[in-house]
């Protein structure tokens, strides 16, 4: 693959990875299979997959400073500290994981997000309708386990995170959605830092990735309320069940 079309196909994919997530999410079923092609080795794809779409939750947790502030200071300083740490588990683990093995894993993974999204909304309104009242004892160590995940491999964290805190009793899906998009921040910042010191990050596909979403966030932000939420989806499950079949079939 000559340069200019590796530059084409990496910075078409951050466009619309970022466009993506501004909209619906699932930018990683872009970002990460656009790495794989261009011949990176798993585990730095998915380092550097991880870092191109990073920026977006910056702009998702500012977006939400008034619910935030409305939280109790002590809350949220352990559940962002819970985050942090799942994050860089999670990455640890990623390093520690063989590169064949996550080779293997891969379609998988891409399988599991691609579902997690599909019954993403289904799956939140059964659980806020069956939610316990109050915050039960089991939501520090779950999201310990999501940050983790998170931290591992970053496809369908969102909904994960959003899962979560409605089966634990949050209530008001804005509060959830705000500390989704504060505790992705912050587990991603840590993860992705963890892979900078272990220098699996590479840094020229991750910069020109990070620039095109950045473009494709602020593209899809401007016309998100233009298209239709089913068609974005579809859309959305479509490439992950192709991504996960053609990784699937490439063995």
């Amino acid at each position: 693959m000559d340069a200019w079309t590796l530059t084409l196909l990496l910075g078409s994919a951050g466009f619309a990875a970022g466009a993506l997530n501004a909209i619906a999410g699932g930018g990683s079923f872009l970002t990460l299979p656009a790495l794989l092609v261009a011949g990176l080795p798993p585990i730095v794809a998915n380092a550097t997959s991880a870092l191109a779409v990073s920026p977006g939750y910056l702009g998702s947790t500012l977006g939400f400073r008034a619910e935030l502030a409305q939280l109790p200071r002590r809350r949220l300083l352990r559940e962002t500290l819970l985050s942090a740490i799942g994050g860089v588990l999670g990455a640890l683990l990623l390093l520690l994981t063989p590169s064949e093995v996550f080779r293997g894993l891969i379609p998988w993974l891409l399988l599991f997000a691609t579902a997690l999204f599909l019954l993403g909304p289904w799956l939140a309104q059964r659980l806020v309708q069956a939610g316990p009242e109050g915050e039960p004892s089991w939501r520090n160590p779950g999201l310990l386990a999501v940050a983790a995940y998170g931290g591992y491999f970053n496809g369908g964290l969102g909904i994960l995170l959003m899962a979560l805190y409605s089966a634990s009793g949050e209530k008001n899906l804005h509060t959830a959605n705000a500390l989704k998009n504060l505790n992705s921040l912050v587990l991603s910042l840590l993860s992705v830092l963890t892979f900078v010191l272990a220098g699996v990050i590479a840094w020229g596909p991750a910069l020109l990735m990070m620039a095109t979403a950045t473009v494709g966030g602020y593209v899809g932000a401007r016309h998100a309320r233009r298209l239709s939420m089913r068609s974005v989806r579809t859309v959305v499950v479509c490439t992950g069940l192709v991504m996960s079949a053609l990784f699937f079939w490439r063995g």
